[in-house]
């Protein structure tokens, strides 16, 4: 491979194998110069493609994505439903004014299909439960999951118009639940903890690493700063701009959502965003959100609905995660009084756009909320009950108030349409956030 601006060949590193398969790695840097810069990369008798490269005193302009997916592939033909619109509708935007990062906010993969495409795991989830857990992770199990998981990277990272941008554009992907399969995290320990939950685990794992990250997980690229806690905490720094991104689901369980060695290991990497003006924190499910603790707790007496249960179970606001949430408030509220940057969360998950801010002591932290890409939007009246439930504003400790903002065009607190989010810098530092809607001919914008 050759890249413009590098003047040796740049060498391929070999980094798995998969029966005759193999996936390579090549690993570069492109300087940046004064002003933005179009940069080829590729190889001589071969395929090239071509990334643009913000000049050094310029903020990237930057397009967000999540929930590439859904659990039933059918739906499209179903409901007569582009599956890709809005993968379309970005790379023509792209096209017209290229941007310089994209983001994946979880959910890029849906692996549900994994319990009826792989026999051996069909047949174990329709044991008995105390024989499931006990039951070991085989061979046979292993050979499927390893399998499933990379035809499914292939099948979703050849998809026409996704693949345009994912080599024309740098990407940060996070992982959630469904890149590794429906509730990771938020099952009943005994069932986490068991051999086939584990071993599925650890390959789905490998998976994300080398199709999402670009590298092996025991040979984690430079911007992993989890590494030394065994999870895929990213961070970095573009100029005066800091991207932080917390692996939020390598360590859940029903009671938390970090560990302490990551909550050891948090005030440190945050020193990191010394100098920054704006870090952009991206989580995989909201910060600012609906307070649901009556719905779940109801959801946790009513028989036949555990996914809804582990749903609710994910999210920061769930009443189980209220200890360890208004936590981590108070920790990135503090970073952004005393360090006097502005911070900003970016999430997707919930299937809707949304946008929302907490306010506390010294700091204001706006969270905007966009999704899914590709996965449909909800029901209306799903909408609706959320919309109710959002109204007014929250007091969610001492001085802390958590709001949802309605959108002045709409007048509505929540998008019910498919969407991507476009986020740039005007020249006073201030955020625009633009969300492009399908069927809506203009964004709806937020600046921040």
């Amino acid at each position: 491979m050759k890249a413009d601006g590098v003047m040796l060949p740049i060498p391929p590193r070999h980094i798995a194998t998969l029966g005759k398969r193999h996936v390579w790695r090549w690993e570069f840097a492109v300087p940046r110069a004064e002003d933005e810069t179009r940069v080829g990369y590729g190889f001589p008798d071969g395929s090239r493609w071509y990334m643009t490269v913000p000049g050094r005193a310029a903020m990237p302009r930057i397009a967000y994505t999540a929930c590439n997916g859904t659990e039933d592939e059918d739906v499209f033909s179903q409901q007569n439903l582009p599956r890709n619109a809005r993968w379309g509708h970005l790379n023509g935007l792209h096209r017209t004014r290229p941007y310089h990062l994209l983001f994946h906010g979880g959910d890029q993969l849906y692996a549900d299909a994994l319990w009826k495409d792989c026999p051996s795991l069909k047949a174990w989830q329709a044991l008995p439960a105390r024989d499931a857990v006990a039951a070991p992770f085989t061979s046979a199990m292993a050979e499927e999951a390893e399998a499933f998981y990379f035809d499914l990277y292939c099948h979703q990272w050849s998809q026409a118009e996704a693949a345009a941008l994912l080599c024309t554009v740098p990407s940060i992907m996070m992982w959630d639940d469904h890149d590794i399969f429906d509730g990771w995290g938020s099952h009943p320990d005994e069932r986490r903890t068991c051999p086939v939950f584990q071993g599925i685990f650890e390959i789905a794992r490998r998976s994300f690493s080398l199709f999402q990250l670009g590298c092996a997980p025991d040979d984690p690229a430079d911007c992993i700063w989890g590494a030394s806690v065994g999870t895929f905490t990213q961070g970095f720094k573009i100029g005066d701009l800091g991207i932080f991104v917390p692996d939020l689901r390598t360590e859940r369980t029903q009671a938390r959502v970090m560990s302490e060695e990551t909550w050891t290991e948090l005030p440190g990497w945050l020193e990191r965003f010394d100098g920054c003006r704006h870090v952009l924190l991206m989580s995989s499910v909201p910060m600012v959100f609906a307070n649901l603790h009556a719905v779940e707790r109801l959801i946790n007496f009513w028989p036949g609905t555990a996914s809804m249960e582990d749903d609710l179970r994910d999210q920061w606001r769930s009443y189980v995660h209220e200890k360890e949430y208004l936590r981590f408030i108070r920790l990135l509220g503090g970073m952004s009084r005393d360090r006097q940057l502005r911070l900003t969360v970016l999430s997707g998950e919930i299937h809707l756009g949304a946008c929302g801010v907490i306010r506390g002591a010294g700091f204001e932290m706006w969270q905007l909320t966009s999704s899914g890409i590709v996965h449909p939007a909800p029901s209306k009246f799903y909408a609706d009950v959320l919309e109710r439930l959002s109204r007014g504003t929250e007091t969610i400790a001492t001085d802390t108030t958590l709001e949802m903002v309605p959108f002045e065009e709409t007048g509505r607190r929540y998008i019910r349409a498919r969407n991507w989010l476009e986020l740039t810098f005007d020249e006073a530092g201030h955020l625009n956030a633009h969300w492009q809607v399908e069927g809506e001919k203009e964004p709806l914008m937020r600046i921040i």
